[in-house]
């Protein structure tokens, strides 16, 4: 896979030197739809609680502009994803 087909991690810094490695030892889930359609979210360290509320993440490019949050979470039939919007709340 090429730096340019690898999904960005979310939470990286725009001007991190490999916004797309992953680290070993980690679990991501892909974010789909919505403003961060295809980034992968590190879930490692959340409960299994926590996994099936989802989250809301802030992102740059939602409804509400700036630091608005895009919420994203599981689907019965796929726990452990990906994970699909839900929508934006400010």
């Amino acid at each position: 896979m090429t730096e340019h087909t690898r999904p960005r991690i979310y939470g990286t810094d725009h001007d991190s030197p490999d916004p797309h490695t992953t680290l070993p030892g980690h679990e991501y889930v892909e974010l789909s739809g919505g403003p961060l359609d295809g980034q992968l979210l590190d879930v490692t360290g959340l409960t299994d609680d926590e996994r099936t509320a989802g989250a809301y993440l802030i992102t740059p490019h939602s409804t509400y502009g700036p630091g608005g949050r895009a919420s994203y979470g599981p689907t019965f039939t796929r726990p452990n994803g990906p994970w699909v919007w839900e929508g934006d709340a400010p």
